[in-house]
């Protein structure tokens, strides 16, 4: 990676910077700017951003601990701006993540979901389990039919573990 960065916690100020990442992304659910910039103060400490030469965020993971199962990590979003795909940040952000509040919970895995069209967030995660050897499970969370919308796709579950810190 040429560009040098740094990998941090996001700061509400991020939150903006966020919201765009996101909504440039092309592939990810928008969320309101408002709930990026709760993100950005609830869940900071199971968040990451990575930032460039001058400090504005240019890839971010969120994340939270699921509440019924405290030793599960859920990602809920990952996008890097255009400018810097290609390169790995993704993966990079994901291990920093979870090695960060593996060490800090105890997380023994990390849930996601991912659309069957998103061939990318499915190749990072199938990434991830074989870096880290651990199996990968698939399943139908959330059939494209519950969405009010009538236009989304299923959410397919993915659980990877156990994962160490």
């Amino acid at each position: 990676m040429t560009t040098a960065l740094s990998i941090d916690s996001p700061r509400v100020e991020d939150g903006a910077a966020i919201w765009r990442i996101a909504r440039d992304s092309e592939v990810l659910d928008l969320n309101s700017s408002y709930s990026y910039l709760l993100w950005c103060r609830d869940f900071a400490a199971t968040s990451v951003v990575a930032r460039g030469t001058d400090g504005e965020p240019i890839a971010f993971v969120t994340g939270y601990i699921r509440p019924q199962r405290p030793d599960v990590l859920v990602v809920w979003q990952v996008a890097v701006d255009h400018g810097h795909r290609g390169r790995g940040l993704a993966g990079t952000l994901l291990d920093a993540l979870t090695h960060r509040v593996g060490a800090a919970h105890g997380i023994r895995s990390i849930e996601t979901t991912v659309t069957p069209d998103n061939t990318a967030s499915d190749r990072l995660f199938t990434s991830y389990a074989e870096r880290r050897g651990a199996s990968l499970e698939r399943e139908v969370l959330f059939d494209g039919g519950l969405f009010p919308d009538g236009g989304h796709q299923p959410e397919v579950l993915y659980r990877i573990g156990p994962i160490a810190a």
